[in-house]
């Protein structure tokens, strides 16, 4: 349950940081850095409570919401969000 919970949890943040990369919607990198975070933390979980066979959703979910975090810091220097 928890990886799934971790692949989805990727995917909208991921969602989210596409959403914030239009000029417009620059400001939706506040909300998506803490949800894509704590997506960081479920997946982490998820990874380490699956059997080893079983972790590629976890590993997907620390891989997006990790891009989501990057991309969304990177937006808000180059934005001007944070200095």
């Amino acid at each position: 349950m928890l990886r799934v919970l971790s692949l989805a949890w990727g995917i909208l943040s991921i969602l989210g940081m596409l959403v914030a990369f239009v000029p417009c919607f620059g400001w939706l990198n506040w909300a998506v850095i803490p949800f894509a975070t704590v997506g960081l933390v479920i997946s982490g979980l998820a990874y380490v409570g699956a059997p080893q066979d079983r972790r590629g959703s976890s590993i997907i979910g620390l891989i997006t919401c990790s891009t989501a975090v990057v991309f969304g810091i990177m937006r808000l220097m180059v934005g001007g969000g944070i200095f």
